[in-house]
């Protein structure tokens, strides 16, 4: 089975990846009247800190909370949450 993790190791490192991801996106479009179409350069390094998209971010988020606290285990074709010993 293929794991697919967007966890970063901790979880003031993801929120900063978020800041900069998301400040890079807000400021590519907000400071398009001031500086014009090279504002948009900051878009790449907005995408690059969120590692490809928003929503990935946030499910890494969610990733990185839980870490060591929840654990799956499949058996018999299903899949449950528990908390981790």
């Amino acid at each position: 089975m293929n794991e697919q993790s967007f966890a970063s190791t901790s979880v003031p490192r993801h929120l900063a990846r978020g800041v900069a991801g998301f400040g890079a996106l807000i400021g590519a479009f907000a400071l398009l009247p001031w500086i014009g179409v090279a504002s948009l350069l900051l878009a790449p390094v907005g995408f690059i800190a969120l590692r490809g998209c928003p929503t990935c971010w946030a499910i890494g988020l969610m990733q990185t909370i839980s870490m060591g606290r929840l654990q799956r285990s499949c058996a018999d074709g299903r899949c449950q949450l528990t908390l981790a010993d």
